[in-house]
């Protein structure tokens, strides 16, 4: 099947699973991961009616960005983990970052997009799981807490809300409660109404539980492979 074939399954999934949930299709966001797949495959996602694009590494797509510059109105979210020292070209490349895992790491793209003179669009990176190989920030822990806090300092970020890549279970129903554990959270931190965050955005889901992610709140998916494909093995 086409990328464009792929594309409208994608999308009326979503918009059953929103049925589902009582939710109106539109207030879901569909976000092409398109890590690892070449410029001219994301050009054809592009001209199928994608708009937003999620990468996992900055030298990647800094990589493709030259070749994909004239996509007009295609926004890059940087979804990958995130290395300080890679702060500043994030910056440059992306127009948010959704894995801010740490405190020091927002301070330094705070920095960066000052420099810049832009605002960077920013998730909060939950580990609704505890897994240690994965990055993200303990739900209601002390360093979620510092961020929080920190937020109103921070003027070249615009908290938006969380980010979250759950336990990989072959039943995608099993990812249920981790999901319900981050809408949980964004609602038990939005009643809190601090200064400087916004709790409007849930990116949950991706292409193996994406429906079940819209069930329990998402508002926005994250999807590759039902989208390009299966990527190449390395």
């Amino acid at each position: 099947m086409s990328i464009a074939q792929n594309l409208a399954q994608v999308r009326e999934q979503i918009a059953v699973a929103a049925r589902r949930a009582g939710r109106q299709p539109e207030d879901i966001a569909l976000m092409a991961v398109s890590k690892t797949f070449p410029a001219e495959r994301i050009r054809e996602a592009y001209d199928a009616g994608l708009r937003l694009f999620g990468e996992n590494r900055v030298q990647e797509f800094s990589g493709k960005a030259d070749a994909l510059g004239d996509l007009r109105n295609a926004e890059w979210h940087l979804i990958g983990h995130l290395q300080t020292n890679k702060a500043a070209k994030a910056v440059e490349l992306f127009a948010a970052v959704d894995s801010v895992d740490s405190l020091r790491l927002a301070q330094k793209l705070d920095a960066s997009a000052q420099q810049l003179g832009k605002t960077v669009k920013a998730l909060i990176e939950i580990n609704v799981g505890g897994e240690a190989a994965k990055s993200g920030m303990a739900p209601e822990s002390r360093e979620l807490e510092e961020l929080l806090s920190a937020a109103l300092d921070l003027e070249h970020l615009e908290f938006r809300g969380l980010m979250t890549i759950p336990p990989f279970r072959d039943d995608p129903q099993e990812a249920r409660p981790y999901f319900g554990k981050l809408r949980d959270l964004r609602d038990q931190i939005a009643a809190r109404r601090l200064p400087a965050v916004d709790m409007s955005e849930l990116s949950m889901g991706m292409s193996h539980d994406f429906e079940v992610a819209i069930e329990e709140g998402a508002t926005c998916v994250r999807v590759g492979t039902a989208i390009f494909g299966e990527r190449a093995s390395k």
